[in-house]
């Protein structure tokens, strides 16, 4: 018996004439181009491609410089991505611009640190499989499992923050089909297996034609299950009218604001009483329920029960212990409330109060001390239906959603993405919740203060919407639908087992070379 191993990749010549020197440049500029990959830009091709050069950045590096160069790859894609979460910090929440900026810098250097341990793994590992004889697994099994497996940490560890996950790019992409089997994580891992067998096709002569055939079937494949019905209509359609006031949240929460901004509510709501829903927008009531109850929400509710609509509104809500919650409220024929269960850390509530101590004093937003809901599962009754509810950050987290399946009908998310301006975060959400409709298989109202409130459809398309910053009502049909999807049954567990064979695989590949 004899031992043989496969010839080494040789790449082509333009790679190896690729300086590492370069790659101090090019891992952080990959990161950053990756942004034009998500909404507003959606050229979601170039998230692949990007992904594809980091990974040539990492071969040949030892575990300390592919961490490094992991770390420069996710401080270029978030210093991008989400350097609009100074804006939230300096004019809402009152902090110096110095603050507000340091604090963003930091929250992304420690977020990049994700990206460095991905990084950090394949160059522990890359290096095995090349000595093994068994470099295209690194492409094509390493590079998709690490990648996969640093996003789901980052999506839950220290209460999670799944933003700008690779998959989200692929909505409008032939990979979208598989969206209702594998869910975000499914996509991200899709996504990253492509740009390694991109990787393949350019660097290995000898594997371009299997490299290329691998990536027509992924994406064909892809392109023919988005014509699969998961799930099914059920009973009749009905219309919605989404609210959006397009209130300022620096003039929002000021004690005289109260009465402009219900009036405000007020008169888009009495133009489109008679529609099956109305949806008032996250926090549209900025006081308590118990104070406008009798004034506003009584009346409100017999006017809906006689014109024959269901309104949902966002208000917070305190309880008799004194905890308050961001809450939805359903009133007309029936009344029900949910309580956002998954808050967001220093904008609805301070984790650590006790530790940062005077810091505590720097945050200046309004209502900052929620407390989290505890239903088991994000359902709200709304008249004859129930609707999968999630509040602003909710709809980023996919297997909290899918919670709400099959007992939803359709799915309402409420939302105030104002505190980020006219930055890439609406757009960037907005393209998240498209994917959870996807995902569901369900119809999704999403009603905004600013914008972007829309109608999505159970295929993650857009029916009707309503561009940012402009005040009015978006009128729209909504149908219900009953059944699951493959992935609002069983979650990300698939794509993440997935993940953790195929760097389970790579291990074993590099511990030995092929027996013959």
């Amino acid at each position: 018996m004899t031992t043989t191993t496969d010839a080494p990749v040789t790449p082509m010549p333009f790679l190896t004439r690729l300086s590492p020197r370069w790659c101090w440049l090019l891992a952080p500029a990959a990161g950053a181009a990756t942004v034009l990959a998500f909404a507003p830009f959606g050229w979601y091709p170039l998230g692949i491609l990007a992904l594809a050069l980091w990974y040539q950045c990492l071969r040949g590096r030892s575990g300390r410089g592919a961490f490094v160069h992991g770390w420069l790859y996710g401080a270029g894609l978030l210093g991008v991505g989400v350097a609009w979460i100074r804006i939230s910090l300096n004019e809402f929440a009152s902090l110096p611009a110095i603050a507000a900026n340091g604090m963003m810098l930091l929250f992304v250097a420690a977020m990049a640190l994700y990206y460095g341990l991905a990084g950090w793994l394949m160059g522990r590992v890359q290096p095995a499989l090349q000595r093994a004889g068994h470099d295209w697994a690194g492409a094509v099994l390493l590079l998709p499992a690490v990648w996969v497996l640093g996003e789901w940490l980052r999506s839950w560890f220290l209460t999670g923050f799944p933003w700008l996950l690779l998959g989200n790019t692929q909505v409008d992409s032939p990979l979208a089909g598989w969206a209702p089997i594998l869910g975000v994580h499914g996509l991200s891992l899709l996504a990253a297996l492509s740009a390694g067998l991109l990787w393949l096709a350019v660097a290995e002569r000898r594997a371009r034609v299997a490299a290329l055939i691998a990536l027509l079937l992924l994406w064909t494949s892809g392109g023919l299950l988005r014509m699969i019905e998961w799930t099914q209509p059920a009973g009749q359609p009905f219309t919605a009218a989404l609210v959006q006031a397009n209130i300022a949240p620096s003039l929002k929460w000021q004690p005289d604001a109260l009465e402009p901004t219900l009036e405000a509510h007020l008169e888009l709501t009495r133009e489109h009483l008679g529609a099956g829903l109305i949806v008032w927008p996250e926090t549209a009531i900025p006081s308590f329920l118990h104070e406008v109850r009798r004034p506003l929400i009584d009346p409100l509710s017999e006017r809906a029960r006689a014109e024959g609509s269901e309104i949902v509104i966002g208000v917070p809500i305190m309880e008799n212990d004194r905890r308050y919650y961001n809450g939805l409220l359903s009133i007309g024929t029936s009344e029900d409330s949910y309580y956002k269960r998954h808050l967001v850390p220093f904008g609805e509530y301070l984790p650590l109060r006790g530790l940062i101590g005077p810091l505590v004093d720097w945050f200046e937003v309004p209502m900052s001390s929620f407390s989290p809901g505890h239903a088991e599962k994000p359902l709200l009754r709304v008249g004859d239906h129930f609707a999968g509810a999630s509040i602003c950050y909710e709809d980023v987290f996919p297997d909290q959603v899918r919670q709400a399946l099959p007992e939803a009908d359709y799915l309402i998310n409420v939302s105030n993405d104002a505190w980020f301006g006219d930055s890439l975060a609406p757009a960037q959400h907005f393209e998240f919740a498209r994917l959870r409709a996807l995902e569901n298989g369900r119809y999704l109202v999403r009603a905004t203060n600013t914008g972007i409130s829309a109608i999505i459809d159970q295929k993650g398309r857009v029916n009707v919407e309503l561009p940012a910053f402009e005040r009015g009502a978006l009128v729209g049909e909504v149908q219900p639908f009953s059944g699951q999807t493959p992935f609002s049954r069983i979650g990300s567990l698939l794509p993440i087992g997935l993940s953790l064979s195929m760097l389970l695989a790579t291990l074993v590949l590099g511990r030995r070379g092929r027996v013959a």
